[in-house]
């Protein structure tokens, strides 16, 4: 999966979790739950249809690893 098909499955899944947001103005350092107004539930949701999406297991050590859109690309990129 490319960086660019990453990007549009994160966005994707953020519409849903944030129907009401902006995205096309997230910036790739912009914490999402703060940015958002995500919170704890919206996120470990947000991380459960990541996974579903693509199949990558997201330990819950490692979510502060997907704070930014930077990050979660990165981190599925791998």
């Amino acid at each position: 999966m490319t960086q660019a098909e990453i990007r549009k499955l994160i966005l994707t899944e953020l519409s849903g979790i944030a129907p009401e947001a902006d995205l096309s103005s997230l910036a790739d350092d912009e914490e999402l739950r703060e940015v958002l107004d995500l919170d704890s539930m919206d996120f470990l949701n947000f991380l459960t249809a990541l996974h579903e999406a693509t199949g990558v297991d997201i330990p819950e050590a490692d979510y502060g690893k997907l704070a930014t859109l930077g990050d979660a690309i990165d981190y599925l990129g791998k």
